[in-house]
């Protein structure tokens, strides 16, 4: 590995969130330098400043980590989830390209309207269902616009040891409610944060490497082994189990 990818500087649009505390964790162990930036540095809902605190940063590689993530509320706030999942996603990509550096992108698996039987590949036509997925996709397409050699990952139900995610929320009820409503109809690929921030990084070196024109394009980044929303649950309770923690019906 060359001196420069030893000291690779990666920028994180992202403060707290699940994602990008991995990357900070993950990417400082390498002993990369990492920085995380977020409110009051970064306000994505001020698009006009984010070049100067990324060029400011001097990064080797810029990863957007960041997005509007209420699903719900973005339902009544329509304006706000799109000023930061497409319109600033946008503006970080414009200034990696500007400053001549890799841009990594995070995307979600509700850009799909869940109808499909079986795993969704790259190529699946696109159809959300929600102001949150049309925010997203619509980062998808303003990212490419604005740097055609971004890297783009959707990923899917993302969990991990910061933040708000589906295991601590099980976890939780389980301390006061002895059964729980859990649908068994939904499908998808529960996704490590430290495994995305792993692949990520690994990407990311080798788009340095090699240079971003080698892998940009759309990719699909999720954990293997499909699930239930039950399926799920079941299993945190049953590791939960070896932790003390109760496994309720």
């Amino acid at each position: 590995m060359s001196q420069k990818t030893t000291k690779m500087r990666v920028f994180v649009a992202g403060k707290s969130g699940q994602v990008a505390q991995a990357l900070l964790e993950a990417g400082t162990a390498r002993g990369y330098e990492v920085a995380c930036f977020g409110r009051p540095q970064l306000d994505l809902s001020v698009p006009e400043t984010i070049f100067n605190v990324v060029e400011a940063f001097g990064p080797d590689v810029i990863i957007n980590a960041a997005a509007y993530t209420a699903v719900d509320a973005a339902e009544s706030d329509e304006d706000a989830a799109f000023a930061v999942n497409a319109t600033a996603a946008s503006m970080l990509a414009a200034a990696a390209k500007k400053l001549g550096v890799p841009f990594l992108h995070l995307s979600t698996d509700y850009v799909f309207d869940g109808r499909k039987r079986g795993a969704y590949v790259e190529t699946d036509a696109t159809a959300p269902q929600g102001a949150y997925g049309r925010s997203k996709l619509a980062g998808e397409t303003q990212v490419f616009a604005a740097n055609s050699d971004a890297l783009v990952f959707r990923t899917s139900w993302v969990y991990g040891p910061v933040g708000k995610n589906f295991v601590k929320t099980m976890l939780t009820l389980a301390q006061t409610r002895p059964e729980l409503g859990v649908v068994a109809d939904q499908v998808g690929n529960p996704t490590y944060a430290p495994d995305i921030a792993t692949a990520l990084l690994d990407v990311a070196v080798q788009a340095m490497n090699e240079g971003p024109k080698s892998f940009a394009g759309l990719y699909h980044l999720a954990g293997t082994g499909a699930t239930s929303w039950y399926g799920f649950a079941a299993e945190i309770f049953n590791q939960g189990a070896h932790f003390g923690h109760p496994r309720p019906k």
